[in-house]
């Protein structure tokens, strides 16, 4: 009987695991489901992404951020259909300054091209199939001229025919059809007001998009993984201003370079966020939306990790954060209402509108020490030296205050302390005031660091 009842058990433990990890998750997300309900998103794809068959799998995360109220605009590309147009008719491609030169056969394979990728995403959003994200779904996919463009003309000598420019988007039409829940679809195609076709660049498009609708993110969903880093990694964020320097140096691969500069473009125009996520990633566009630091790389004007004094609307947010840390006894308990008390003590670190950490400042002027409490950090994020900054933070905000000596008190994080310069202290150490709130049964270690 004991060996069958430690089989249930085994049986059962990875269940209940399954079950934590998944409400865990959940509620990790859900503030950012709250932040983007009704904001607007612009998503770009090449015609790459069609050709590699992960259309399908788009289509359904697209679908699920429709289902979370989030605005979609799409546009897509078809370089790579259009081309293979031209080689089944025997028209030799054309390109000059990395423009396609667009005669009259070279347009009419952009037409057939970008129809039959219209017809293909329609078709996606269109499928209901069980067991899938899109069971029950019912997507209104709106097309139209909502482009108006004008020729690129002749550069150098050079006549780029019916290659077009963006010269205007009908920002007003694509908000209704936005906000009544339909699903925008521009293809690559504009329209000048006589009545002629142009063909367009896709990066343009979007960019030009999500500029005159201000949107909430540009999201390119490229063949390129992103930025890398000097040690080859995706570098997840980058500001708009280190994105210039780093195409100014030259040193990133063309593919990466190109989608970089629109991102850039569309950050310097009012855009909140452009990102560069890759479509070989399944699920890459809600990594990239709903965790810390994405899979992709992620433009903004400035760095979105921001610490800060915290507010009163910030306590639902702390209480959240120190209340597991409360329940197992690392932390004293508060309580709503003294956090609501003090809040003007406590700092947060936040990042892309959502509260990750915090820490609060208790100073004692007359001896010019201060107390350092509530440092946390959610599980999710730590491990990126987030704790670290909040450390550095507190520390100059005592600083301000003409503090000279930090301390703390701590049952079971001593050695973290220790190794960022705060040393062992008796109760004796501390000013008298705090002397006489100190709990004996806590039995807490003191440190104290010199700033």
């Amino acid at each position: 009987m004991p060996d069958q009842e430690s089989q249930t058990a085994a049986a059962i433990d990875p269940i209940d695991s399954s079950r934590a990890q998944f409400v865990r998750w959940f509620r990790d997300v859900a503030p950012y489901v709250h932040a983007f309900r009704g904001k607007t998103f612009v998503v770009a794809f090449g015609g790459e992404l069609v050709q590699a068959g992960a259309l399908n799998a788009l289509v359904q995360d697209l679908s699920l951020l429709n289902a979370l109220g989030v605005r979609l605009v799409l546009v897509h590309g078809s370089r790579p259909q259009v081309n293979d147009q031209l080689r089944i008719k025997g028209i030799p491609a054309q390109f000059d300054r990395g423009l396609r030169i667009t005669d009259a056969p070279a347009l009419e394979c952009a037409k057939e091209a970008a129809g039959e990728i219209r017809l293909d995403i329609e078709a996606a959003f269109s499928q209901g199939l069980p067991n899938t994200p899109m069971q029950g779904s019912h997507i209104r996919v709106v097309s139209g001229n909502f482009v108006t463009a004008r020729p690129v003309g002749i550069i150098d000598g050079v006549d780029y025919r019916h290659t077009g420019q963006v010269r205007k988007i009908d920002a007003d039409a694509l908000r209704f059809a936005t906000e009544h829940g339909s699903v925008v679809l521009l293809s690559p195609l504009g329209f000048s007001p006589t009545g002629e076709a142009f063909n367009l660049a896709m990066e343009e498009m979007a960019t030009a998009a999500a500029v005159a609708l201000k949107a909430e993110k540009l999201i390119f969903v490229t063949e390129t993984p992103g930025v890398r880093d000097a040690d080859g990694n995706i570098d997840t964020e980058i500001a708009r201003y280190d994105a210039d320097a780093l195409l100014a140096a030259g040193q990133l691969d063309d593919d990466t370079a190109f989608y970089l500069r629109h991102a850039s473009r569309a950050v310097k125009l009012g855009v909140a966020r452009a990102h560069l996520v890759p479509f070989s990633l399944d699920g890459g566009v809600l990594l990239e939306v709903f965790t810390h630091d994405g899979v992709g790389t992620m433009v903004v004007e400035e760095m979105l990790d921001d610490l800060r004094p915290a507010t009163i609307e910030d306590v639902g947010a702390i209480v959240q954060l120190i209340e597991p840390l409360e329940a197992d006894g690392t932390l004293v308990k508060r309580g709503r209402g003294r956090i609501e008390r003090d809040i003007e003590r406590f700092s947060v670190a936040e990042h892309d509108g959502v509260i990750f950490g915090c820490a609060a400042l208790y100073p004692y002027a007359d001896d010019s020490m201060a107390e350092m409490a509530c440092l946390t950090v959610n599980p999710e994020w730590q491990g990126g030296g987030e704790a670290d900054k909040l450390l550095r933070h507190m520390e100059s905000r005592a600083r301000a205050q003409g503090i000279s000596r930090l301390f703390v008190l701590t049952t079971r994080t001593a050695h973290w302390f220790v190794k960022r310069g705060f040393v062992p202290a008796r109760l004796e150490d501390l000013p008298r005031e705090r002397q006489a709130s100190y709990d004996r049964n806590r039995n807490s270690l003191i440190f104290i660091k010199k700033i």
